[in-house]
């Protein structure tokens, strides 16, 4: 029991001292102009339609399965599959974005 004790003082101790410091990431202020509510604009509505993929893509599971249709129940899961490498995508563009513009900058 006391092992089990230890083990939730450590967890607690750890969320109270953050790992990572505080950081604040923000665009550059020639990006802050239409291109950043582009990116914006952009990064928000393929997120949204990635979760709703893969909302669709869980409902073709659970009715390809209940109603025994294998084909169905297959494309959903391909579904969800392509709508996390989609959101995936989404998040790592707005990184290259800010890398490709800091090397062009000399920063």
């Amino acid at each position: 029991m006391s092992m089990m004790l230890q083990a939730i003082h450590d967890v607690s101790t750890l969320a109270a001292d953050p790992v990572v410091p505080g950081f604040e990431p923000e665009l550059p202020g020639t990006l802050k102009t239409p291109t950043g509510k582009i990116l914006g604009w952009t990064a928000g509505g393929g997120l949204s339609l990635a979760v709703l993929g893969g909302l669709a893509g869980w409902a073709c599971v659970a009715i390809g399965h209940n109603t025994e249709r294998a084909q169905l129940a297959s494309r959903g899961k391909s579904a969800i599959v392509w709508s996390v490498i989609a959101a995936v995508g989404i998040g790592v563009t707005s990184g290259l974005v800010m890398g490709f513009y800091s090397m062009t900058q000399g920063n």
